[in-house]
């Protein structure tokens, strides 16, 4: 009898563990910050804001379509999100990725569209931004993700931008960043983003 007790008091401990290490996502320390405003065209022509983004759960980057070295990994690593998210029978309705050019004077919509579809995301799931001027990117990026973006100039027609990824959860909070990419230690966490993206949309957004 006093075998069974000690078994059940074992049991119910490693229950509270268990519970209590499926808390709730609170925001990093850089971040909890709302996304301030923004106005641009999608990948569609159509025009875009942070209003739109209301309701769902988002994964954030920046990117250009002209990038010849951190780009394609990153754009292939998200599609890997996506395809996983999909497969787990993630509705877009709750979630979306949004790309932000940092090379808005040639990211065109068309070209942004050309460039996300070469990775067969599923549908209604990504969307691409451009359409706004050099300064606003650098801006936004630095004040709200705490991340650099350098166009590019008439000498280098690579800009300089940082490879995070970025959850945000449905009220526009900006929660958590990622690796994009395998670099030196840091392996890009795909297990991790999908299961934030999935614990973000159970819970619902962020409460102070």
């Amino acid at each position: 009898m006093k075998k069974l007790r000690i078994f059940t008091i074992i049991l119910t401990t490693l229950f509270i563990f268990a519970a209590c290490s499926n808390s709730r996502i609170v925001p990093k320390s850089l971040f909890g910050n709302t996304i301030t405003e923004f106005s641009g065209t999608n990948e569609e022509g159509k025009a875009i804001s942070e209003k739109d983004l209301k309701g769902k759960v988002w994964l954030v980057d920046f990117i250009f379509t002209n990038c010849k070295t951190v780009c394609p990994p990153m754009t292939y690593n998200m599609s890997q999100v996506a395809d996983e998210l999909k497969k787990e029978g993630v509705s877009p309705k709750d979630y979306g990725i949004i790309s932000f050019s940092v090379d808005p004077k040639k990211d065109t919509p068309e070209k942004l569209k050309k460039y996300i579809n070469q990775y067969n995301p599923p549908k209604g799931v990504w969307t691409a931004v451009t359409d706004y001027d050099e300064k606003f990117i650098r801006q936004f990026a630095e004040e709200n993700f705490k991340t650099i973006v350098v166009p590019p100039t008439a000498d280098n027609d690579q800009a300089t931008h940082g490879t995070s990824f970025y959850l945000v959860d449905q009220n526009g909070v900006i929660m958590k960043d990622y690796a994009g990419k395998d670099t030196g230690d840091k392996k890009f966490p795909k297990a991790e983003i999908v299961e934030d993206v999935k614990t973000m949309i159970k819970e619902g957004p962020y409460k102070k």
